[in-house]
Parts: structure tokens; sequence; C-alpha cells
């Protein structure tokens, strides 16, 4: 199965770290960041979840929660959990899925042959709370994630959902940001964005971030 932006993520039943998970029930109303990783007791994989352990806080303010996968049993998933708390020096508080007969990889297209037969290559999912696929990032099994990237991309998001505008390239929280251009009429444009804005070119049209 191959998703595509905008597809509903599948939901699936699994056993976990912390007990069976139904994924839809568990993520509810938030956003979620569902990343898989090739094994347990991998040197990337343990620095990637130490890093979004240490990350809650800035998820919990976006409503986002994580959840990590990899192909290897629960048991060894706790075990792997206590050496990345104590090597990271942080605590992890999300859930690993156990995905031993691989359902839920090949749900999401997470196993490239070509990369390898058995194991998961570093796919990333941002899932919005009706449950539609946002984002797809992968990377290669030797190279891990940029965790601001992903932080950025949810802020971006999250803005315009909420907002009639489009993010420039680089764009960080706080930044101008675009007037799409389907939005051409003069009394709208006055309406939505109360700021102004500048034009260097009629198509690239330049206004203040609203407030969030």
């Amino acid at each position: 199965m191959t998703l595509r932006l905008g597809d509903t993520a599948p939901d699936f039943e699994q056993e976990s770290s912390i007990g069976k998970i139904r994924f839809h029930e568990w993520a509810g109303d938030s956003w979620v960041v569902l990343f898989s990783h090739p094994a347990d007791f991998t040197p990337v994989c343990t620095t990637e979840l130490g890093l979004t352990a240490k990350l809650k806080p800035e998820f919990d303010k976006r409503n986002v929660k994580a959840i990590a996968l990899s192909v290897d049993p629960a048991d060894k998933h706790r075990d792997w959990i206590k050496d990345i708390e104590e090597t990271q020096q942080t605590v992890v508080g999300f859930p690993i899925i156990a995905d031993a007969d691989k359902t839920v990889s090949n749900l999401y297209d997470m196993i490239h042959p070509e990369a390898s037969a058995t194991a998961t290559v570093r796919s990333l999912f941002i899932i919005d709370p009706a449950k539609k696929v946002r984002l797809i990032i992968t990377y290669p099994m030797s190279t891990g994630r940029n965790f601001d990237e992903v932080l950025r991309v949810i802020d971006a998001l999250q803005l315009t959902d909420g907002y009639t505008v489009a993010t420039p390239g680089n764009w960080k929280d706080g930044d101008d940001v675009i007037i799409p251009l389907t939005v051409q009429d003069p009394a709208v444009i006055e309406q939505k964005y109360p700021k102004g804005y500048t034009s260097p070119r009629p198509y690239l049209r330049l206004t203040p971030q609203p407030n969030k």
C-alpha cells in the first residue's frame, strides 16, 4: 500500500511498549508524529528516540503525540527504553509499536526492499486530528532525522490550517507568510490581511504572520 498526502492514515491494533494500541483511538483529537526505526538497540535510533522524548514539552504545546515503531517485540522495546533513558538522560513518555509481524510497516509502506527486505526505513508521518496524512518524510537507515524540521512543519501546517496563507522556504514561526494566488479580491485581501503586505512581484505577496 502506498500512502499519499491527504489519505486517511490506516487504523491498526498492535502491541506496543505500553500494551495493545488501537491507533485511531489512541490518537484521539491530537496531531500525531508516527516514525519508524530499522531495529532496537541501534545507535542512530537511540539518539532519535532520546531527542523525541526531550521534545515532549514542545509537542504538548502543539497538541502532538509521538509514537515510534520497530519490528522487534514489545519486551525488547521495554529493555531498549531503559538504555535510551540512561544514555540520553531523558524519559521516554511515548509508546513504541511492536510490529514483529510487519502489519503496520506494510500498511504505511515502511519497508523498501532495495534498502532492506526486513527492516523499516526511517519513515515519518505527520497525521492531523482528522486522521489525514499531512507530511511524509523518508530517510535512509543511516541518516538521523532533523526534529527541528518536524516541529517547523507542524507549526506551518497548523498555521495554514487556521489562516489563508502559505509559508515561504526556510520559514520559521514568526516570519512573514505568503498570500496565496487564489486570493485576488481587494476587499478580501484587506479583510484577511489587516497588517498589509509587500509585493515585489504580482505573484509574490508577503504579509506578517497572523497571530495564532
